[in-house]
């Protein structure tokens, strides 16, 4: 199956898992038939989009259909998608900017940024989310990046996979199924790549939590926010969470965790690099 038609199948599995999570009642609709717990018919849908039922179907079903853009906004009305939903379904449906880069080397002045950041772990992640670059309190807060197979050297797979992000993340269970969310978010232009498939696939054979969460069609942008972590040496630290992207080099995304203000993370990230 080529990558087109596992896009088209992406997008009717996610439009039809968002269908049937509409609540009736926020979007001014009486209840359900009893044969129904809740969501949306596709007639409604259809309505509400301004095209046929049996198009509306056929675009569920991942027929080979070319749906327009102005089509897929009005999908994404009437489901009261969110932004980061919205954009989803777009790159599915071949309008987003594929950001997925060249895939040659990283720019060394990519390293040199990290590493000025000195004190506050900071690495540059790959549009597929393998960590390309860290800095040596990256390497400190989570050792384990220095001796992982290089293969399995992903984020998301690391996130889900060793054992060490878990007791260093108190709040793994919610953070696991958000960092889930965001991938899924970046990722509509890579479904249908071998890499995407692969990891996705991997994933979903040896991690029961990532096939559960995964089966949820979660999506949410990135944005800044607080973390707990639970250092063996460092103890509690409480850091914020940032993602920048360099101008020059889009496709890569810079995440530097800094110390939330008045926590003591401060001293704590101190005595990690001691």
């Amino acid at each position: 199956m080529d990558k087109r038609a596992q896009q088209r199948l992406a997008l009717g599995e996610f439009l039809r898992a968002r269908r049937k999570a509409v609540v009736r009642s926020e979007l001014g609709l009486p209840p359900a038939p009893r044969a129904r717990t809740g969501g949306l018919r596709r007639e409604e849908v259809a309505v509400q989009a301004g095209v046929s039922v049996t198009w509306y179907t056929w675009l569920e079903q991942g027929r080979d259909i070319n749906p327009s853009k102005q089509v897929l906004d009005a999908v994404a009305g009437a489901l009261r998608l969110s932004p980061a939903e919205h954009e989803y379904v777009l790159a599915l449906g071949g309008y987003a900017v594929d950001h997925a880069g060249s895939g040659g080397p990283l720019p060394p002045h990519i390293q040199r940024f990290l590493d000025a950041l000195a004190g506050y772990p900071a690495f540059a992640l790959a549009p597929d989310w393998s960590i390309a670059a860290w800095n040596a309190a990256y390497a400190a807060l989570y050792p384990n990046i220095e001796r992982v197979d290089p293969a399995d050297r992903n984020l998301l797979w690391l996130v889900f996979m060793d054992p060490y992000i878990r007791e260093l993340l108190p709040d793994w269970d919610s953070d696991s199924r958000r960092f889930l969310a965001e991938f899924r978010a970046d990722a509509g232009p890579r479904v249908g790549e071998p890499s995407y498939t692969a990891l996705v696939s991997r994933l979903s054979e040896q991690s029961p939590h990532f096939a559960a969460a995964w089966q949820a069609t979660s999506i949410e942008r990135f944005t800044s926010r607080e973390r707990l972590f639970r250092h063996p040496v460092a103890g509690e630290l409480r850091l914020e969470h940032h993602q920048v992207a360099p101008v020059d080099v889009p496709d890569i995304q810079i995440v530097a965790y800094l110390p939330v203000p008045d926590s003591g993370a401060a001293e704590g990230l101190r005595r990690l690099l001691d």
